[in-house]
């Protein structure tokens, strides 16, 4: 049945079936009977003045597909405007979806009684919750569905979908001693969530942009020195990059948005960015490199073995770089792209991009020629990275989610990384586990494979989005 034949089902008649008046509406709330009050307004009229307990809510082909779904079919919704019309019709199209949605017969205007100003939601801050991540007091809640939490989550984090959130039996679990953080895909659901505890007598703050705010958190450790490297993680994604400072000048390696991050760093350690370098074009987070060389004033250098539609200047394999009174020395090797380049820093550390991780190695099939690339993956590793010395540091561009950093440190060295189990195997054997391999690709990958590539425009708002979800750059998928 198409949507506008559901709609006509609802005729007028019956719509006004489910008007509730003001005074209905007001012995609902006294009775704290289980509902969900949407004021539809704009937000600034909402800020002027709304009915306690409402949420302000925005109806769009967003709210459409991917909210309206995820709330409880047998929970009252009562939709608020300014007169009543657009809170009919909206109505109309909720009911048609299976809800019990209901509306304040004439709107706020009908209204007569307290309101309240300002916006009741309380957030945190992505980065703030970073800072209480290991705070016994706080409590995740993530609110999403099953299938969605267990994708990929913040860890810690408690998973009671929104639809069974009202629930006593699910009410009941959440502590009353600790400080409740909402949490879903982009904020929306979470805001719902605080209602609903409210209801119950429950405070709660609502992780601001969701996971797609979390997924931008940058954190810098130091992790080695002569010359310094300090890693910079993207935690909600487990990617991975570094600054390398030599004498008073600092190399940037495969770096993450918000590039504002890097020259944060590079103040506070008083060296200036000179180069900038990716390994490989990545499939599963934009590269900053372009913009941070723009505000940096350096240099992005970029394989010349890989396919690029805007301007770099080019890597080829064993060429050397130096930088303040350090080398780095390029390594071509191909697998997991055709151009994927690993440096060497002064035979020390090696940054191996996606090829060799802390806990396996990368996937070759994200460009469709998997079983091609695995024998090129094959012989980066046995013929060129494992060739390196036993005590050579190995700093990958990404960690799995199980993976434990040592003294908060992701890295491994040559001699560990020779002991994975599918590095022991034949090239025959190799080949064939690798292709055999089938865990999901990373979320909008072809879309950020061509921004990266320089085919496809950037728009910063879009980064988030584009982000969110785990990295799935290993053949674990992790």
């Amino acid at each position: 049945m198409r949507f506008k034949d559901k709609l006509n089902m609802i005729d007028q008649n019956n719509i006004k079936k489910f008007e509730v008046t003001s005074d209905e509406l007001y012995d609902l709330l006294q009775k704290k009977e289980s509902l969900l009050l949407f004021d539809l307004r704009l937000q600034e009229t909402y800020n002027a003045g709304h009915i306690n307990g409402a949420v302000h809510a925005v109806c769009d082909v967003r709210t459409k597909d991917t909210i309206m779904p995820k709330i409880p079919k047998n929970i009252k919704l009562i939709l608020i405007d300014d007169d009543g019309i657009m809170s009919e019709e909206t109505t109309k199209m909720m009911r048609s979806f299976g809800l019990d949605a209901h509306y304040l017969q004439g709107g706020m205007k009908s209204w007569h009684k307290e309101v309240i100003e300002g916006n009741p939601t309380a957030t945190i801050k992505p980065d703030d919750l970073w800072k209480k991540l290991q705070n016994p007091k706080l409590f995740l809640l993530d609110v999403r569905d099953a299938d969605e939490f267990s994708d990929f989550k913040i860890p810690g984090s408690v998973n009671i979908s929104l639809k069974d959130l009202f629930k006593p039996e699910n009410i009941s679990k959440i502590p009353k001693d600790k400080e409740i953080v909402t949490v879903c895909p982009h904020g929306n659901r979470a805001m719902v969530a605080t209602f609903a505890l409210a209801r119950n007598g429950i405070k709660s703050n609502v992780l601001e942009g969701g996971l797609a705010g979390w997924s931008q958190v940058l954190n810098a450790v130091k992790v080695a020195e002569n010359p310094t490297v300090i890693q910079v993680e993207k935690v909600g994604k487990g990617c991975l990059s570094h600054i390398v400072i030599s004498g008073d000048e600092a190399i940037v390696i495969d770096p993450l948005y918000p590039p504002e991050k890097y020259l944060e760093i590079a103040k506070q350690e008083n060296v200036k960015i000179t180069k900038i370098i990716d390994t490989h074009q990545h499939a599963d987070h934009v590269s900053a490199a372009p913009e941070l060389a723009n505000m940096s004033g350096s240099l992005v250098y970029e394989s010349n073995l890989e396919v690029w539609d805007r301007t770099s200047n080019f890597l080829d394999d064993g060429q050397i770089m130096t930088f303040g009174t350090s080398k780095i020395r390029v390594i071509h090797t191909p697998g997991h792209t055709p151009g994927s380049l690993s440096y060497v820093v002064n035979e020390k550390y090696v940054f191996t991009g996606d090829i060799l991780f802390i806990e396996s190695i990368g996937r070759p099939d994200l460009r469709d020629n998997a079983e091609e690339f695995a024998e090129q993956l094959y012989n980066s590793l046995h013929s060129k990275l494992l060739n390196l010395p036993l005590d050579t540091i190995v700093f990958p561009t990404h960690h799995g989610i199980f993976v434990i950093p040592e003294n908060r440190v992701y890295s491994t060295t040559i001699e560990k990384a020779k002991k994975h189990n599918v590095l022991t195997l034949s090239k025959e054997e190799f080949v064939k586990q690798v292709v055999s391999v089938t865990v999901p690709r990373p979320m909008n990958y072809q879309k950020i494979i061509q921004i990266n590539k320089g085919s496809m425009p950037l728009v910063k708002t879009d980064i988030p989005d584009l982000e969110l979800g785990p990295n799935r750059c290993s053949i674990t998928g992790e």
